[in-house]
This record gives C-alpha cells, sequence and structure tokens, in this order.
C-alpha cells in the first residue's frame, strides 16, 4: 500500500498495530481523523494518554481503576464471601452485566499458557490465596473460558485452594467448550453463573 504522505503511514501502521485491525481498517480509522476538528483530535489524544497515566489495577482484585481501590470491591452490598475468578477486565464487564451476580471478583491477567511462556507466577494467583487465609471467603467460582488454557488454569487454582475449607465450584457449561466469555451473550452467561456447579464434579467425568 503506498502513501503521499509519511505521516498517514505511520498512522496507519500504529492503528493497524492494534489487535483485529488490519491495514485496510486502519486506513478508514486515518482518514476519519483528518476530517474531525482540531479539538476533538486532542481530547481523543488526551483520553489515550490516560489509559497509561490515570488507570491502574485495583489493590485487591487486580481490576482496572481509576482509584486504588475499585468501585465493585469498595462497594458494601457486595456479597465479601464469594469471589469470582476471571482472565481479565473483559470477563468483568461481560458478568457485570448480566446482572445476575453480586460478589466480588479475582483477575488473573492471563492463562496458563506454558507455549506463551505464561507461568502460574505471571498470573495473580498466589493475591487469590492469600485472601482465603481470613476465612472471610466461603465460594471461589471458576469463571474461565472453556479452552484448554483455562481448564489447566482452574485445576492449578482447585490445587492451590484444596487445604483450605472453601466451596469451589466453576459457571456451568452453557458456554460452549472453547468459546470466550466475552463472546457470550448475557442470558447465557447469567445462567452458567446462576447454575454454577461444584468443580471436582468436573474432574469426575
Amino acid at each position: 500500500m503506498e502513501f503521499s504522505s509519511k505521516i498517514i503511514e505511520k498512522a496507519v501502521e500504529a492503528f493497524a498495530g492494534l489487535p483485529g485491525v488490519g491495514k485496510k481498517t486502519a486506513l478508514r480509522y486515518v482518514l476519519h481523523l483528518i476530517k474531525q476538528d482540531v479539538q476533538d483530535i486532542e481530547q481523543l489524544s488526551k483520553l489515550i494518554t490516560q489509559l497509561k497515566t490515570d488507570l491502574r489495577f485495583c489493590v485487591k482484585c487486580h481490576n482496572i481503576s481509576e482509584q486504588n481501590e475499585c468501585d465493585i470491591c469498595s462497594n458494601p452490598t457486595r456479597n465479601q464471601s464469594v469471589i469470582c475468578v476471571v482472565q481479565d477486565y473483559r470477563d468483568v464487564l461481560a458478568i457485570e452485566n448480566t446482572g445476575l451476580y453480586k460478589g466480588l471478583y479475582h483477575v488473573l491477567g492471563g492463562l496458563i499458557s506454558p507455549l506463551e511462556g505464561i507461568t502460574p507466577s505471571n498470573l495473580n494467583i498466589e493475591t487469590l490465596v492469600n485472601k482465603l487465609s481470613s476465612g472471610q471467603v466461603q465460594e471461589i467460582i471458576l469463571a474461565l473460558n472453556a479452552t484448554m488454557e483455562g481448564e489447566t488454569t482452574s485445576f492449578y487454582i482447585f490445587r492451590k485452594v484444596a487445604p483450605y475449607s472453601v466451596k469451589l465450584s466453576t459457571i456451568a457449561r452453557g458456554i460452549a467448550v472453547g468459546d470466550e466469555l466475552e463472546y457470550a451473550d448475557e442470558i447465557t452467561l447469567g445462567r452458567s453463573i446462576t447454575n454454577r456447579i461444584p468443580f471436582d464434579s468436573m474432574l469426575k467425568k
């Protein structure tokens, strides 16, 4: 693809570096931005910068937040005895959109994947286990993707929490094997959370 401007070329390359964005789509984005007012572009630039400067990870659950403690963890009406373990921020959004879950979350920041060099030490697993020492947590819900990486991570957590007297459950398989939570419709995902099953029953199959 030949460009008449180095600025356009570099902008297209920058957008094409985003997940799921090809060069043709990137070019459409760039041409759209060229037509916008300077104020709109400056506002967009400011927001992009704030993604790095003003956001942080919740000290309790590792969710993305503007404060040291996210709105969910600081909400006194949430059920403090139940923790839903998810891969990342997108899964928190998906489950929250169902309106059926009122407990807390714990964001792992990924899934165990030896092929990609992601080991348990790269994830927020130890901080999850540390939460169990207080005895306040009664149930952990494993809401991880129904993939090989998700199952591997779930089994690892199962072994880590085994010494504690805590109920370990997993979302019901309304989510098809191989599917990711963020793409599930709200009704299916909501039912999967509500009709969760003991994790050890999955191991017996």
